[in-house]
């Protein structure tokens, strides 16, 4: 990757969090949580029960803004950053309870948003010629996107017809289709079995290829994901960078009378793979444990910025470039 090009990618920051902190009452949660996040990377986000990872991504989408800091998002029609402070089309986000409409088709589904966001009542029931023309546009939109998702022989089917890991497909392309700045997936594989997860799993590596194309032929890669997980491998598997949280960290030093939250203790980058590529997780062992003794473990560590060590890592190799 040359030089130039790494550093544009680089200064290419759809998400930042700044100095956040939050709690509820007396309770602590988060302690000045400072993290950055590039245009096409895909975050995975660990850290104990009770860390505080689903308040961090409610913070994100703006329905619980931080009690101090600030979460700036770059809409992708827009080179400036702006304050997030309630809910936006800018982040989409996806749990592990997905919900789709039963009397709708995959493919209706995943284009209804399109319609909510471009026509209103009026337009659909007294310009009738006009809205039969953009919705055959969604509809079409929706198919590719589901083809993406490989689900394109599939998008014609109701929700009951489909399995578990197909619904969860489509509500993933229910938000991907509002092109979010970022997506947010909440333990979205959490319910399914172990065969469908992995396929999913694989299906995030698609979305990584398509990023790793566009930067390779100089154009915005389309898809930023922060996907909450309780697995390590599955956090390795799928990210191209893990980063913990967690509150088992020493903080006497600041001087404070009472545990401040949890904080970033890990930040670093984590191997790629290819779709078609089985997974080693023996390969994931030493990042797995060093997850473990760090965020996991109930013990405190002398410095939580020693394992955050993602910026040098990228600079060392010129960003993804030893990855690809």
């Amino acid at each position: 990757m040359a030089k130039d090009k790494h550093q544009a990618f680089k200064e290419d920051i759809v998400l930042e969090c700044r100095n956040l902190n939050h709690w509820f009452g007396p309770k602590r949660v988060l302690f000045n949580i400072n993290l950055k996040i590039i245009r096409g990377e895909i975050v995975s986000l660990v850290g104990p029960s009770g860390c505080g990872k689903s308040t961090l991504l409610r913070a994100i989408v703006g329905t619980h803004p931080p009690c101090e800091g600030d979460v700036m998002i770059k809409p992708r029609d827009s080179d400036t950053a702006r304050v997030v402070t309630r809910p936006g089309r800018d982040r989409g986000i996806v749990y592990q309870q997905y919900t789709l409409f039963p009397f709708l088709t995959a493919r209706e589904n995943v284009a209804v948003g399109l319609m909510l966001d471009q026509t209103s009542l009026p337009f659909r029931l007294f310009r009738f010629q006009s809205w039969r023309t953009m919705k055959k546009k969604h509809l079409d939109e929706a198919d590719a996107l589901l083809n993406t998702l490989k689900l394109g022989e599939s998008v014609n089917q109701y929700p009951h017809e489909m399995s578990g890991g197909m619904r969860q497909r489509v509500a993933i392309a229910q938000a991907l289709i509002m092109k979010p700045s970022v997506l947010l997936l909440d333990e979205p594989f959490g319910a399914l079995d172990e065969a469908t997860r992995e396929e999913l799993q694989k299906m995030l590596l698609t979305l990584y290829g398509e990023n790793t194309r566009a930067r390779n032929e100089d154009r915005t890669p389309p898809y930023t994901i922060l996907i909450v997980t309780h697995e390590l491998n599955e956090a390795i598997y799928v990210g191209d960078r893990v980063v913990a949280l967690s509150q088992h960290w020493d903080h006497k030093d600041l001087g404070l009378s009472g545990h401040p939250g949890a904080t970033v203790v890990y930040d670093c980058m984590s191997p790629v793979f290819r779709p078609s590529e089985a997974p080693d997780f023996e390969l994931f062992r030493k990042q797995r444990e060093m997850l473990r003794a760090v965020a996991f473990e109930a013990r405190h560590i002398t410095d939580p910025n020693e394992h955050v060590q993602f910026w040098q890592e990228y600079d060392a190799r010129e960003g993804w470039a030893g990855n690809l």
